[in-house]
């Protein structure tokens, strides 16, 4: 089965998390898995006929928990992706984005 594009471009971004993440760039990791959430929300606006009013993963994410319909553990993914990073620039909170992204795409998607 061929991928679409969302998906393509899904990929790609936790392709490069992974890669960031493996050379010891974490900072580009939790970016890249921001921006693939951002892919994975912005298909399912499309699929429930939702407006996409902003194409960042910012503004995504926020919308997305602002749904009714989200699961809390939806919900709980999504704040963990809003999290900002302390003047460290480190995660404040013991969370891997990369697989809480992965676990947004399948989980947004199940019936």
């Amino acid at each position: 089965m061929e991928k679409t594009d969302w998906e393509s471009s899904f990929e790609q971004e936790i392709h490069q998390a992974e890669i960031a993440r493996s050379v010891g760039n974490e900072g580009m990791a939790r970016v890249c898995a921001r921006r693939a959430a951002g892919i994975v929300i912005g298909e399912y606006l499309r699929r429930q006929g939702l407006s996409d009013f902003n194409p960042g993963a910012y503004e995504r994410l926020r919308y997305l928990s602002s749904l009714p319909e989200i699961s809390p553990q939806a919900r709980r993914v999504v704040s963990h992706l809003l999290t900002r990073v302390t003047p460290e620039h480190s995660l404040p909170i013991d969370v891997d984005l990369i697989d809480e992204t992965l676990w947004l795409k399948e989980n947004l998607f199940s019936p």
